[in-house]
Formats: structure tokens, C-alpha cells, sequence
């Protein structure tokens, strides 16, 4: 089994840029302002003309009127153009890997962040913070590739059952995705509550005190791995969990969202 620290111990961790660092420090900042905001995302060009095209796509329903970061948070929320800009700098960070589907990871894990606020909205519960701790989720693979390129084929075998991934992880390294990526969101300085989050994803019952998001995320990344519009799947997800968070499959099923809708947002 490989422990953490051993895992990180010879590891070169993905750099990211001075602007991403800037947002992770405002996730904890409650005085943090959308101008604010702003004013840190427009200090990097390519990053404020790649959410001005999002802030004007179809998504966003602005049919092509906004244009200023601005008026992009004025429409969406600052908490959303925030995780959405946090995204693209995470995407920059990681190197295109051999043998890996990029355009597929991306949109597995954009699936998983739009099932973490959907589920998190269902709960009352910060929907931004869901949503950037689901689509972080799968980092810790990216990771596990560099520091053992067969490890991670393995890992990646086909077929891509809902918790596989967690299971073969646990197998080969003793450690799960969530837990590399917590401990890569812990050196990144990110917020103790997101990281714990993470840490404890792929068995959220197992940690005492219970932490609700981990549970959102567990549950959301089962969603993103079973890629279906159909509200039945929500019958495969574990009951003891569902009741845990207190989320009635009466309400999932009536409001279960179209898959596609979160995957092509990568």
C-alpha cells in the first residue's frame, strides 16, 4: 500500500497560474466582492475571453449580450463565473496524457460537478462549493498517472462501473482519487472544508463527524459514471447514504436533470 506522504514524496505538482491562486484565496474570504472578482480573473486575457465566450453561449441564455466580466456575473453569480474560471485553470494545469481521453475526463468530471449542485440545491447547501469540489474530484487520477503510468491504466479498464474506479484505486494504492486530490487541494491552500470534502468522497459514512458535501460528491460521482437520463438510476444509488443526507428518491426522480446538460459544459 502506498501512503500519502510516499506518494507525494518525489511528485511534481501541476503549477498553477498566480490568478488561480488569487481565487482560491477568496473562496474563504466572506468580504471577497464580485468586483473583486473580477478584477483578479481580468488580470489573465486568455482566461476572461474564454469565460466571456461561455457568458454568451446558449448556456447561459444571454444570447450574445454580455460584454463585460460584469455583466457575466451580474447573469450567472459570482460563485459560478469564479468556479467556472477555477475550472479552466485546473484544465491548464494538467498536460494532455497518453492513452487518456481528455475531451471524455473533462466532461466526466464536469457531470460530476453539475450533479453535485443539483443534488447540493436539493439540500440547501452551497451550490458553487459542490460544484468545484465534483469537478475536482478526479484530479488525484491525473496525478496517479504521473507517478505510475500503469497503475492508472489499470485503474482506467474498461468497463467503468459506478465506484469502480474507487475500488481498483483502493487496490493498487491503498489511496482513492479524493484523497490525492484533498491532499493537492491541501498544498494548493484551499479551504479545510473543501478539502475534507474530497478526503473523504469515495466512503463518506466512514468519517466521523459526517461531512454532507462528501456525501454530494460521492453521490454525484456515481451519477457521472452512469451516464443516463433515465430517473431509475436513482434506485442504484445506496439507500444508507440517501437517508444519511435525507434526500427522498421521490424528489430526485421528479427532478432528475438531463445528463448531457452538465457534460457539455467541458
Amino acid at each position: 500500500m502506498t501512503a500519502l506522504s510516499d506518494f507525494f514524496h518525489d511528485l511534481k505538482l501541476p503549477t498553477i497560474s498566480q490568478v488561480a491562486h488569487s481565487l482560491i484565496a477568496t473562496l474563504d474570504d466572506e468580504d471577497a466582492s464580485a468586483r473583486s472578482v473580477a478584477a483578479i480573473i481580468a488580470r489573465d486575457p486568455a482566461l476572461t475571453a474564454k469565460l466571456m465566450r461561455l457568458a454568451n453561449s446558449a448556456r447561459f441564455g444571454s444570447r450574445g449580450h454580455v460584454a463585460t466580466l460584469d455583466e457575466a456575473i451580474a447573469l450567472a453569480g459570482m460563485g459560478h463565473i469564479r468556479t467556472l474560471a477555477l475550472a479552466a485553470c485546473f484544465a491548464d494545469a494538467f498536460p494532455e496524457l497518453p492513452g487518456l481521453d481528455s475531451d471524455e475526463f473533462w466532461k466526466s468530471s464536469m457531470a460530476c460537478a453539475g450533479y453535485a449542485k443539483w443534488l447540493a440545491g436539493g439540500l440547501g447547501i452551497d451550490g458553487s462549493e459542490a460544484w468545484l469540489a465534483g469537478m475536482m474530484l478526479r484530479l488525484g487520477e491525473l496525478l496517479i498517472y504521473q507517478v505510475s503510468p500503469s497503475t492508472f491504466a489499470e485503474i482506467e479498464q474498461q468497463p467503468h462501473l459506478p465506484g469502480g474506479r474507487w475500488e481498483r484505486e483502493q487496490r493498487l494504492l491503498g489511496l482513492s482519487e479524493g484523497q490525492i486530490t484533498a491532499e493537492l487541494g491541501r498544498r494548493w491552500n484551499f479551504p479545510a472544508k473543501l478539502v475534507r470534502a474530497l478526503e473523504c468522497s469515495s466512503d463518506p459514512l466512514a468519517a466521523h463527524p459526517f461531512c454532507q458535501l462528501a456525501g454530494v460528491i460521492h453521490l454525484a460521482s456515481l451519477l457521472a459514471d452512469t451516464p443516463s437520463d433515465d430517473p431509475a438510476i436513482v434506485d442504484e444509488l445506496p439507500q444508507d447514504l440517501l437517508d444519511t443526507l435525507r434526500l427522498r428518491k421521490e424528489w430526485m426522480q421528479a427532478r432528475f436533470p438531463a445528463h448531457e446538460s452538465f457534460a457539455a459544459a467541458a
